[in-house]
């Protein structure tokens, strides 16, 4: 339970093997490759970066497995319900999965499967558009001339449409007024416009168009068309009859490749590995002969990756990284089955630095307790528990989404223990069962050593104790860690000091005088002239009383949340059992309480995860933690589809 040590790794290989090394390294699991310092580089101007030429292939390759896997998706979906979702990945063999006597006619098959869809795209796109001809044409369909014509030896044939409101005879008489060799020929009309033809003699269409535009005529381009309005609406319908036939032919074939799923999804995980293999060899310095690579290897490992190296033609040396290299080693936490779950919190929050302090083993007891204490209900509980173990059973879900289960499962148990203080299940569902069951029941709800609604004050002064309790804790860790580290200045100005004056206040409240109090306060005087020079005397003891006074009293006062979240939830799981008692009938009852409890407990899930976090990642880790942690990221197999049946997972 602590941050894993590390050794840093140098090694030369013959460039004809490093392909080969890498692999075992990657089958292996256990190195991290390093990306050299520029300035490595620079010095080392014999050396150059490992070509590594197939690396964008790879990845486009990948790529193109991965939307025909989106396409099928579409049109072949996978069957299965609500119980596919707690199945396992499939699992196989390293060497089945890295097999690649099937990738080409698997690519072959990804690749025909986006042909496909690019098909069926295209053929909507063009149907679309030759819908839209068509019915631009349907109200020309009664007009028995080719809309290529546009004109004979004497006159001009313009087709166009004017608003539906303009009087057809008006217009007819407005353009003989002006254009006697002119004439106005109406097709058909809609609500929103007629639809016109104008026939004019050459020399009058300008005087014609004069007439015309101010009433609203607009011309109609005839683009590409060739033939009547009838003709191409009716090549047109072929046109798409012959697509949507087409179209079928293409879903048909898609959806019987369904059956190539699996082996495109295993193809996009082998070729995972080979991209992170390529690219951990893109990392590499070398020369025409030799390759160097550097990186990091738990110091445990070290054994393992020695007798791999012995079968290879190389020189490599490890040892553990300088101070000043600190800020560079990746960090790995090494946990038990109980603490390795509250990774998920920190993790989200930011590794410890390489020579901090790994917090879960100190968290994990508060976490799970004060999650407990806000959600305080045995009903939500026992749902937690029964649906973490399901998922952990059924789904064995991988490391990430594993941490994140078990940390909800001993929540899950806390809840339990506090329902069962606080006489909880389902807020107070027992009880409105009784009363509509029968309504003069002497029944009175479960049993309980605390009510939320009735010892708030109560519940109020025990949330403070315990975060003092917690932020005590925090100190004592930050106290050691700045002993061993022989700042013991340090640990009188910011732990020890405090500590006494805290001592001084209790003994103020008992009634022992304030001997303590004032020693408390010398300290804190001594702590800054300790860890200050000059001016800095004077002003850093200021700062620290500022700092301090607001700070503690600030996080003492963020642990009333615990009560909030307490009584929100037990107030709301009530009022919806009240609401379905109301109508006095048990199904409404039922329908109502599972409904508003469902919802009381969705948003407890994650308010109460929000909160107990906030209280570790601020009130807690602010008093020893030190972060900015880069982590281990060991080049191996990592899959999205499958999983590995001969693969080591990292605790």
């Amino acid at each position: 339970m602590a941050i894993v040590k590390m050794k840093k790794l140098r090694l030369m290989v013959a460039s004809s093997q490093r392909e080969e090394l890498l692999r075992e390294i990657m089958l292996l699991g256990c190195v991290q490759v390093s990306q050299p310092p520029p300035e490595e580089e620079n010095e080392q101007s014999l050396l150059s970066r490992a070509d590594v030429p197939y690396l964008l292939q790879l990845k486009s390759d990948q790529n193109m497995l991965a939307g025909s896997l989106a396409v099928l998706k579409r049109y072949a979906p996978e069957k299965g319900g609500i119980g596919s979702l707690l199945s396992p990945l499939p699992e196989v063999a390293t060497e089945v999965l890295l097999d690649e006597r099937t990738k080409k006619e698997e690519l072959e098959t990804a690749e025909k499967i986006l042909a496909l869809d690019e098909r069926i795209r295209k053929i909507t796109i063009d149907r679309t558009a030759r819908m839209v001809e068509i019915q631009g044409m349907e109200p020309w369909v009664s007009l028995d001339l080719p809309m290529e014509v546009s004109s004979t030896e004497t006159s001009v044939i313009v087709r166009g449409t004017m608003p539906a409101a303009a009087d057809p005879g008006q217009v007819q008489a407005a353009l003989e007024a002006e254009a006697e060799m002119a004439e106005l020929f109406t097709v058909s009309s809609d609500k929103s416009f007629h639809y016109m033809v104008l026939v004019s003699h050459k020399e009058q269409l300008e005087k014609a168009q004069a007439v015309l535009r101010p009433l609203g005529f607009t011309v109609m381009n005839a683009g590409e068309f060739r033939g009547t309005p009838a003709q191409i609406i009716e090549e047109g319908k072929k046109a798409i009859a012959a697509w949507d036939e087409e179209e079928s032919e293409c879903r048909e074939q898609l959806a019987s490749m369904g059956v190539h799923r699996q082996a495109l999804k295993l193809r996009f995980d082998a070729m995972s590995a080979e991209i992170a293999q390529a690219e951990a060899e893109s990392r590499l310095l070398c020369t025409e002969s030799v390759s160097i690579l550097e990186g990091w290897v738990p110091a445990a490992d070290e054994p393992k990756l020695a007798a791999l190296l012995e079968k290879y033609d190389c020189a490599y040396d490890t040892e553990d990284p300088a101070e000043d290299e600190y800020p560079q080693v990746p960090v790995l936490l090494k946990n038990s089955v109980l603490t390795r779950s509250l990774n998920a919190v920190t993790e989200m929050y930011s590794l410890p630095a390489y020579d901090g302090i790994d917090p879960n083993p100190y968290m994990t007891p508060f976490f799970i307790f004060f999650y407990g204490m806000m959600m305080a209900d045995m009903g939500y509980g026992i749902l937690m528990v029964l649906i973490c173990l399901l998922v952990l059973k059924l789904k064995k879900p991988a490391r990430g989404m594993r941490n994140f289960f078990e940390l909800f499962l001993w929540c899950g148990f806390a809840t339990i223990a506090w329902g069962a203080v606080t006489g909880g299940f389902f807020g107070d569902a027992p009880l409105q069962v009784a009363k509509i069951l029968n309504p003069d029941t002497t029944f009175t709800g479960l049993p309980s050593l605390i009510n939320p609604l009735e010892d708030t004050v109560m519940i109020l002064v025990g949330s403070v104790a315990l975060g003092f309790v917690h932020i005590i804790t925090g100190t004592v860790i930050g106290f050691v860690d700045n002993i061993k580290r022989g700042e013991w200045k340090t640990a009188i100005n910011d732990q020890v000091a405090w500590w006494v004056v805290f001592a001084g206040i209790g003994c103020l409240v008992l009634g022992l005088g304030p001997w303590v109090l004032a020693l408390g306060g010398a300290l804190v005087v001594l702590g800054s002239f300790l860890t200050n020079q000059g001016i800095g005397k004077v002003t850093g003891l200021f700062g620290a009383l500022y700092n301090n006074v607001t700070g503690y009293f600030g996080d003492l006062l963020s642990y009333a949340r615990l009560m909030a979240l307490m009584l929100a939830g037990s107030v709301i799981a009530q009022v919806f059992n009240t609401l379905g008692a109301i109508p006095g009938n048990i199904i409404v009852f039922l329908i109502i309480s599972i409904a508003g409890n469902a919802l009381n407990l969705g948003l407890n899930l994650l308010g109460c995860f929000v909160h107990d976090l906030r209280l570790q990642c601020l009130e807690f880790f602010g008093k020893f933690y030190k972060d900015g942690g880069i982590p281990f990221r060991p080049l191996n197999i990592q899959t999205k589809y499958v999983s590995i049946t001969n693969n080591k997972e990292e605790v």
